[in-house]
Parts: structure tokens; C-alpha cells; sequence
């Protein structure tokens, strides 16, 4: 490599569908020489399943595996130490991978969108070149395979983490004509809760694996809170300002 050491390029995989890739994104895959994604242990992870046909049969693959995923509730002091060495040590690696040429990291739906890249992002400022690769965020795909617009108009949205408190998501819930919860999981009971307690929840809709081959909607009253998948969204359209119809038509 000489003088001129490689760039840790992030490529945004969108909600789920490989024809949803962008250009680019699809450019900078089928190229890459080195690549490098998230997964859970024991998994295969995602964003290598999406990526799946689109990969030259030489490349070097590093799968970056969380320490920890369900495991310790989300707000224990041992659940962010664990994660902060895990993006410590997977900046330095990512450095050191570098020298020997570009390393494409495979992030799902938009890598700055509550992304797990961006905890890469804030650690590789200054040590090496990073190039982003937009992505459709994931709740677009959701709201896209339901057919309904999500805002209408003036329409206020929020985008929620099914992690805040139930009092916490009550209130932003009730405050917000449209709303987007992420992060669902074992949380949906919770979520659901709120959604009944701000009188919306006959509004909602679960999109599980949204774009996904074996997507599924369902009107959120009607799911069994008990067995949401990972990739999940929750989402509750609005309904505001919109033109009316001509009457003398």
C-alpha cells in the first residue's frame, strides 16, 4: 500500500431487500476486496444475508460479533462497558485492516440512523479516511409495505426506541400525530401499553421483516405480544392537513 493507506467505506443495505441497495452501495460491494458486518454469535448475521449474492468469491470477511445483545437489561453500566471495548477494539482493527486496502462495513438500513456503525464513526475521526454510503432507512420500508402514506401535511413525527420507559413513550406518543417505534422485540408489550394509554393503539400497525421475503403485517391489536421478531417495527400513521376533492367535480 505504500503511502496511501485504504478507507473504511460504510455501506447503508436499506431495509432489507437487496434490490433496495443503492448504485453505490452495490458498486462498493461487488468490488470490495474486504468486507466487515455485525451478527450476533452464532448467527450469520443480516447484513451478510442481504449482501449474499452480491460478494466477489475472494473476500476477506471479518464479522464484528457483539459481546452482548439481550443478554444484560440495556441501561446496566456492564451492558455499555462491554459494547464501549467492543467498538474500541473493532476501531483499532478496522485501522489496522485498512492498511492493507479498503474495508467495506455492511450497516442495514441508513448507517447515521441509530446505525451500529455510528459508534465506529465517532471513534475513527482522525485515524482514517470514512466514506458513508447512504441507506433507505428501515421504517421507510415498513411504511412503504403497509401502502399507507405516513404523514399527511403539517403531520408531527416521532421516532421512538421501544427501550425508553413506558411513561416516557406514553408522552411522546401522545404528543406526535405520526409515530415510528424501533427496537421492538420484548419490548412490544410495553409498547403496546402506551400506544393504549395515548388512545392509538387501534391505530398501529407491526411490520415484522419489512421488505424481507417473509415480511408480515398486522394491525398491532390484533399480534401476539409475545412473539415479535428482532426486525420489527411499530408504526402509527397520521392523518392531518391534506387537500380536499373538488365538490363541483
Amino acid at each position: 500500500m505504500g503511502q496511501n493507506p485504504g478507507k473504511i467505506i460504510c455501506a447503508g443495505l436499506g431495509p432489507g431487500d437487496p434490490d433496495l441497495i443503492s448504485v453505490r452501495a452495490d458498486r462498493a460491494i461487488r468490488g470490495a476486496r474486504q468486507i466487515a458486518y455485525f451478527r450476533k454469535k452464532g448467527r450469520s448475521g443480516q447484513a451478510r444475508r442481504i449482501v449474499a449474492d452480491l460478494l466477489a468469491a475472494d473476500v476477506i470477511e471479518h464479522a464484528m460479533e457483539y459481546p452482548v445483545t439481550v443478554e444484560i437489561p440495556f441501561a446496566s453500566p456492564e451492558y455499555n462497558r462491554l459494547l464501549a471495548e467492543f467498538y474500541d477494539d473493532w476501531t483499532a482493527r478496522l485501522v489496522d485492516l485498512a492498511r492493507a486496502g479498503d474495508v467495506v462495513v455492511l450497516c442495514e438500513g441508513d448507517p447515521l440512523f441509530y446505525g451500529s456503525f455510528m459508534h465506529l464513526h465517532a471513534r475513527l475521526q482522525g485515524l482514517v479516511e470514512v466514506d458513508v454510503i447512504p441507506g433507505i432507512p428501515g421504517m421507510t420500508g415498513c411504511w412503504n409495505a403497509v401502502g399507507q402514506p405516513m404523514t399527511w401535511g403539517d403531520d408531527a413525527m416521532t421516532v421512538l426506541m421501544g427501550t425508553l420507559s413506558e411513561t416516557d413513550l406514553t408522552r411522546h406518543i401522545t404528543a406526535a400525530d405520526a409515530v415510528v417505534v424501533m427496537k421492538t422485540g420484548r419490548n412490544l408489550p410495553k409498547i403496546a401499553r402506551a400506544l393504549q394509554a395515548a388512545g392509538r393503539l387501534s391505530d398501529a400497525w407491526l411490520v415484522e421483516r419489512g421488505t424481507m421475503p417473509n415480511q408480515r403485517l398486522t394491525p398491532l391489536a390484533q399480534a401476539d405480544l409475545d412473539a415479535c421478531p428482532y426486525f420489527a417495527t411499530v408504526l402509527v400513521h397520521g392523518h392531518g392537513r391534506r387537500p380536499l376533492a373538488d365538490a363541483a367535480e
